[in-house]
């Protein structure tokens, strides 16, 4: 399974793409607003950093819109990184109409805001390149997030379905280890739950042992 940051933090980026386990990186208007940065500044950077997917958002309602402002989206990244431009697409009627245009002009999209399976296989059937399931959200209203990964890959698997799942809104590192047993190609995960994923109480009892008993050998 692939991992995404979801992040607009520039720190995080360059901290995390450095332990060599970052495929690509999801950002939304929310989260370039908390970083305090241009969107501009924000996104030439986060291309030097992350030679991978970067998925980033329309805020545009209708169709048309969204296509231009699409287009203007991959005019703004140099074309050594155009390649991996993801422009992330609503999951509404307009948005759908706009991910059929975005594909025959070759453009990747990611639907977002993904709450059944039912909008995934559209979103899919419209020729999405991604699509985003948020689990959390769903967890927040009593749902079960996970039950959704688990029919989307279902039904992705049986009719062979290219577009790949990315598994969003992760609020803790058991989301994760449940998005890879189920199969999904991807999840986006914010740098405070990758961090909880590298630590174990027992890693960190291991090495305090292990200097312990290093200072003790004859050098």
């Amino acid at each position: 399974m692939k991992i995404f940051i979801d992040t607009a933090d520039l720190d995080e980026i360059k901290e995390l793409a450095s332990w060599g386990i970052i495929d690509g990186v999801t950002t939304n208007p929310t989260l370039v607003k908390k970083s305090g940065l241009s969107f501009n500044d924000i996104i030439n950077e986060i291309f030097k950093i992350v030679d991978g997917p970067i998925s980033l958002e329309v805020v545009s309602e209708k169709a048309d819109d969204m296509i231009k402002e699409a287009k203007k989206l991959v005019s703004k990244v140099s074309d050594k990184f155009r390649k991996n431009v993801t422009i992330k697409i609503p999951m509404t009627p307009e948005g759908l109409k706009a991910v059929k245009k975005l594909k025959k002009e070759q453009i990747k999209t990611n639907v977002t805001l993904i709450f059944s399976a039912n909008q995934a296989l559209l979103a899919a059937k419209a020729g999405a390149t991604y699509i985003s399931p948020f689990i959390g959200r769903l967890d927040d209203i009593g749902q079960e997030g996970m039950q959704i990964i688990e029919e989307i890959m279902e039904i992705f698997y049986n009719y062979k379905i290219e577009t790949e799942v990315i598994v969003a809104s992760i609020r803790h590192p058991i989301h994760v280890i449940d998005a890879a047993r189920l199969g999904a190609d991807i999840a986006t995960i914010p740098p405070g739950i990758i961090r909880k994923m590298v630590k174990h109480s027992l890693t960190d009892i291991g090495i305090k042992k292990f200097l312990a008993d290093w200072e003790k050998v004859k050098k």
